[in-house]
């Protein structure tokens, strides 16, 4: 019966503490300068770019590598086996090959990310991330511009 309570207590207690989100900056830990910008001195739509990156990542499947793949290593896996043993090899050819294939599409649609981090004149920051170059480096001035920061015409 005690442990319940004091079970009962932790969990309330614990309910009560707010859950930090990701995008959370308290006010005391916030920057008041980034890249020798003083945040201050920004116009209120403004921010500075705090960091860039440029990263390759996989493609988005569609299925059709592994089906291509899968007929295609059932057939040889058809032609390799002999008998009885020739339904193993043509299944395990057609789950090979669709493996194969998927990993294989993959590789052929990735693309290319650059994702520009942008901190605000109240400290926030935000990652905007495009499939384009946006011709943006760490200490340019920004606005936000149908949803991308572009550079700020002073």
């Amino acid at each position: 019966m005690k442990f319940a309570l004091l079970a009962l207590v932790a969990a309330a207690s614990f309910a009560a503490i707010p859950a930090a989100h990701a995008g959370d900056n308290p006010a005391a830990t916030r920057p008041t300068e980034v890249r020798g910008v003083k945040l201050a001195t920004l116009c209120a739509a403004c921010g500075v770019v705090s960091d860039t990156r440029v990263e390759t990542r996989a493609g988005q499947s569609t299925g059709v590598g592994a089906v291509g793949g899968a007929i295609v290593g059932g057939v040889v896996g058809h032609q390799i086996g002999n008998g009885s043993g020739r339904t193993v090899a043509t299944v395990l050819g057609a789950v090979g090959g669709g493996v194969a294939g998927n990993a294989i599409e993959k590789k052929v649609k990735k693309e290319t990310v650059w994702s520009t981090t942008v901190t605000f004149k109240d400290g926030t920051t935000r990652t905007y991330e495009q499939t384009t170059d946006p011709g943006l480096d760490a200490g340019d001035l920004v606005t936000v511009q149908d949803g991308r920061p572009v550079k700020h015409a002073p």
